[in-house]
């Protein structure tokens, strides 16, 4: 089952991450899990690039589910494109998309996926309104 990706999105954030020869299992190819690792890469990286930092203070956005569609097998050596684009902004919630494609062939996605992201008040453990200031960079 492949999820459908929406065609309105908005590019966010880019970035160049080396296929490692560790991300390879027994069968000589990227191994599935670590197509979230690149994705987790991804999102990290452009929160950052917005100012904010991961590792949660009293509030933070949280992954609420994730999936990925396989289209190619990946192999050591090689490094990857991670372009992060995100959906619509809910409430409390934003889906965030990460397509993933060789540099030495930019135009063939090898893959892409998601997460939907909440903002999360971690002294209550519930979701809660995204801050103004968030909203503004995200828009």
């Amino acid at each position: 089952m492949r999820i459908t990706i929406p065609e309105e999105r908005k590019l966010v954030h880019e970035m160049i991450m080396p296929i490692r020869w560790g991300d390879m299992d027994a069968y000589g190819h990227v191994n599935n899990t670590i197509y979230f690792r690149f994705m987790e890469q991804a999102r990290c990286e452009w929160i950052t690039a917005m100012g904010y930092e991961v590792a949660p203070g009293r509030e933070s956005m949280l992954m609420l589910n994730g999936f990925c569609n396989f289209y190619q097998q990946l192999s050591f050596p090689g490094d990857l494109i991670l372009k992060t684009s995100i959906g619509a902004i809910g409430r409390t919630s934003l889906d965030v998309y990460t397509s993933m494609a060789l540099t030495t062939s930019p135009e063939v996605e090898a893959a892409i996926g998601g997460a939907t992201m909440v903002w999360v008040d971690l002294t209550t453990n519930k979701s809660a309104p995204w801050p103004e200031h968030i909203l503004q960079k995200l828009r």
